[in-house]
């Protein structure tokens, strides 16, 4: 099965760690004692599979999902999750905020919100407690590694938070995963996976672009089995721009 979403990863097949502790963060904040806050924090390094991770639970856990954008403001925000709702948004931020705290009130779906740090620098987060305030719902909080310290800054709002989970780095379990995923047809040996992993420095995405360049050299070469010895000298994606020679220049 390859039904693809967010990030190109495939959500119903990847046993992916990220995927598994975004699970086990919403599932404590929607199981906890009802005197305990209902916020949850999912944090870590860009390109580590949170956005992936965040899809796959919503779809798991029927949450409505929202993915901030640079640009948004208070009423952005609310007009995107009445969207996901299916609701039509009223005139005023303020009845927007009663239609979405209604509908979280009523449905008892949570509330993913991601790329949170778009909202911090916004200084929209306060937006967000009156929603939990108003409505009592579950809400996942998606963002990068520093997005905890940000949020010292509100105070109200820090105090909210149940739990702070940190993503973990993608992992040779990882890899096998995804190059089982994408990659069947080519046997990739353990000594290149393990490179792979070492070189990714922890992103999945880098992992992924990886194991596409390993397939991309079998089929040229005619292979159907790679290894450390079979790659040689090339090179591998690090995410850095390559470094120009001084003849390129002249």
């Amino acid at each position: 099965m390859r039904g693809k979403s967010n990030g190109g990863l495939d959500l119903t097949t990847a046993p992916l760690a990220n995927v598994s502790l975004c699970e086990i963060a919403l599932t404590k904040a929607m199981e906890r004692p009802r005197h305990l806050p209902g916020m949850v924090c999912f944090y870590g390094p860009s390109g580590w599979g949170k956005s992936t991770a965040a899809t796959y639970v919503s779809l798991t856990n029927r949450a409505y999902y929202i993915q901030c954008q640079d640009g948004w403001i208070r009423k952005a925000i609310l007009v995107n999750i009445l969207r996901v709702m299916g609701i039509h948004p009223k005139n005023s931020i303020w009845e927007m905020t009663e239609q979405v705290c209604e509908q979280l009130a009523k449905s008892g779906r949570p509330l993913i919100i991601d790329e949170l740090d778009k909202l911090v620098e916004k200084k929209a987060v306060e937006l967000i407690r009156d929603i939990y305030e108003g409505s009592g719902a579950v809400i996942l909080l998606i963002g990068e590694e520093r997005l905890p310290a940000k949020l010292t800054r509100w105070e109200r709002f820090h105090g909210r938070i149940l739990d702070w989970v940190p993503a973990q780095p993608t992992d040779l379990q990882d890899c096998k995963h995804l190059k089982r995923l994408y990659h069947p047809e080519i046997e990739m040996a353990e000594d290149l996976l393990t490179r792979i992993v070492t070189i990714s420095k922890g992103s999945a995405r880098r992992v992924c672009v990886n194991l596409a360049r390993v397939e991309e050299f079998a089929r040229e070469t005619g292979s159907t089995a790679v290894n450390m010895k079979d790659w040689g000298s090339r090179t591998f994606y690090t995410g850095d721009a390559p470094t120009r020679r001084v003849t390129d220049v002249l």
